[in-house]
C-alpha cells in the first residue's frame, strides 16, 4: 500500500459511456493502490476530471467543470486537480497555458502518469483487470469498451484526431472484463466503441464482432442481457443481423446511426451516399424479427443541406419507422473539414428543422410503442419506489439513452437490478406502462 493509502479522490465522468468505462478502470487502479473514491468533490483530496472534448458545448461544459474544481482547490478543500480524456487530446497544449491551477493532465490510458501524479510513487501498472463502480452510478448496468478510436473520416468529427486509429482489443481481455463485471453484479453489459462492426478489422478478422458475441454468450451467465451500442450502417449486414436476433443473451437492439439519407449530403459527410442500402439494413432487420428494436441518430443542418434534402430525411423516417431516434443540430466543430464548407445552414433553420424531424419521430415512436401494448416482456428494474411502483426497461431501452417502462403492482422488497416479467398496459411517445406478473426463473433467458 501507498503512502497515499488515506488520500480520497473523486473521479469526475464527463461525456460518452466509453468515458465511463475509462473512469472506472482508473477508480480500479487508483483503490487498488489504496486510494478512497468519494462521491463528493468537497470530501475529496484530489479530483480527477474525465473529460469530453468531442463537440464546442461539451468543451465548454467541461471547462467550466474543471474551474469548478479548480475553486474548491483555491478555497483549500481540495490538494491536487487533475484532468484526463478527450479534451487533452484535443486542446492539451493550450489548457496547460491557460490553466495553471491545474496540477496534472494525462491521456485516460496513461494509468502510471495517473497513479504518479496522485502521489503513488513507483507503483507499477498490471494487466489485470481493474474496475471499479464510481459512487453513485448504478451498479447492475456497466459499459464495456472492445475498441479505441476511429479508421472512418466523417468530415464534421474530430474523434479520429482525437482517438487516433481503431485499435481492438484482444477477444480473452474482453471476455474476462466482463466476467469481471458479472461477479461485480451486473445484469445488463452494453458494449460500446466509436464503431462496434469494426471490432478485429485492424486484425485482418472478419466477422469480428460476431465471433466476439460468441465467446461472451459462452463465457457470461445464462440470464445476463448484452446490449450493443454504435454501429457504423457500412458494417451492418444480414449475418449480424441474424447472430443479434438469434442471441441467447445478446438483445434484439441495435443503435445504427445514419446521420442523414439524402445522397448530396450523406457524400459531404463522407458516408455511404446511398440510402437504399442504409434502408434495406432497416428492412432486413424486421424481416428476420419484426418486434427488432432499432435505434438511430440524425443531424439537421449540414452545410449545403437544402429543403428537398430534408424532406427526403423526413421521407426516411417515415420509411424505416426507427422505434428510437437521437437528432442534432449540425455544430461546426475546430478541425473538422465540414467546419469550413460553404452554403453554412443558418440557426433559425437548423432549429426548425431540428423540431419538425423530432415531431415526426415522437409519431413514428408513439405507433411503435402501441405494436406491444398487450404484450408480456421481460423488464429489469433500475429504480424502486413505495407502493409496489418502479422504472425499469425492456430489451427495447437502452439506459440513459431511451424511454423507461413504468412498472405497477411489485411485490414489496425488491431492488434495483432484479428482472420481473410484466405486461404492457399503456404507452407514450417514449415511455411504457406495465403491470407486474412473475419473476422469471433463476437463471432463465430474460430478452425478451
Amino acid at each position: 500500500m501507498s503512502s497515499a493509502a488515506l488520500k480520497r479522490v473523486f473521479c469526475m465522468s464527463l461525456g460518452c459511456s466509453k468515458n465511463t468505462a475509462d473512469s472506472e478502470k482508473i477508480a480500479g487502479t487508483l483503490s487498488d493502490y489504496g486510494f478512497e473514491m468519494v462521491g463528493d468533490a468537497g470530501s475529496a483530496d484530489i479530483a480527477i476530471v474525465n473529460t469530453c472534448g468531442f463537440i464546442r458545448s461539451a468543451v465548454e461544459e467541461n471547462i467550466a467543470a474543471i474551474l469548478d474544481l479548480a475553486e474548491l482547490k483555491k478555497g483549500g478543500r481540495l490538494k491536487l486537480v487533475g484532468v484526463v480524456g478527450c479534451l487533452v487530446a484535443r486542446y492539451g497544449d493550450e489548457l496547460k497555458l491557460g490553466m495553471p491551477e491545474v496540477d496534472f493532465w494525462a491521456g485516460c490510458d496513461d494509468i502510471g502518469s495517473i497513479l504518479e501524479s496522485a502521489g503513488a510513487r513507483g507503483a507499477r501498472v498490471t494487466g489485470s483487470v481493474l474496475r471499479k463502480r464510481l459512487p453513485g452510478d448504478v451498479s447492475h448496468v456497466r459499459y464495456l469498451k472492445i475498441s479505441d478510436g476511429c479508421d472512418n473520416a466523417c468530415s464534421y468529427c474530430t474523434i479520429p484526431a482525437i482517438k487516433g486509429s481503431m485499435r481492438s482489443r484482444p477477444t480473452e481481455d474482453i471476455v474476462r472484463e466482463a466476467e469481471v463485471l458479472a461477479e461485480d453484479g451486473a445484469a445488463e453489459i452494453c458494449l460500446v466503441a466509436q464503431d462496434l462492426t469494426a471490432y478485429g478489422r485492424d486484425a485482418g478478422l472478419h466477422g469480428g464482432l460476431v465471433a466476439l458475441l460468441d465467446a461472451l454468450e459462452s463465457s457470461l451467465p445464462r440470464d445476463m442481457w448484452l446490449r450493443l451500442l454504435y454501429l457504423q450502417p457500412s458494417g451492418v449486414n444480414r449475418a449480424l443481423l441474424e447472430r443479434v436476433a438469434g442471441g441467447r443473451q445478446v438483445l434484439p437492439y441495435l443503435d445504427i446511426p445514419i446521420q442523414h439519407a439524402a445522397p448530396g449530403v450523406l457524400k459531404r459527410m463522407n458516408r455511404d451516399g446511398d440510402p437504399r442500402k442504409l434502408a434495406g439494413i432497416f428492412r432486413t432487420a424486421r424481416s428476420i424479427r419484426p418486434d427488432f428494436a432499432l435505434r438511430t441518430t440524425c443531424m439537421v443542418g449540414f452545410p449545403g443541406e437544402t429543403r428537398s434534402d430534408f424532406a427526403a430525411l423526413l421521407r426516411f423516417v417515415e420509411e424505416i419507422c426507427p422505434d428510437r431516434m437521437g437528432a442534432f443540430a449540425f455544430s461546426p466543430e475546430e478541425g473538422a473539414a465540414a467546419s469550413d464548407m460553404p452554403r453554412q445552414v443558418s440557426e433559425r433553420v437548423k432549429k426548425s428543422r431540428l423540431c419538425r424531424l423530432m415531431s415526426l419521430q415522437e409519431d413514428v415512436s408513439l405507433a411503435r410503442q402501441n405494436l406491444f401494448v398487450g404484450r408480456e416482456l421481460d423488464v429489469i428494474l433500475d429504480s424502486v419506489g413505495g407502493g409496489g411502483v418502479a422504472e425499469g426497461r425492456s430489451f427495447r431501452e437502452a439506459h440513459d439513452v431511451d424511454g423507461v417502462v413504468d412498472v405497477m403492482g411489485l411485490p414489496e422488497e425488491i431492488s434495483p437490478g432484479r428482472k420481473i416479467r410484466a405486461v404492457m398496459t399503456g404507452a407514450s411517445e417514449h415511455d411504457m406502462e406495465a403491470r407486474f406478473l412473475v419473476f422469471p426463473p433463476v437463471g432463465a433467458l430474460t430478452c425478451s
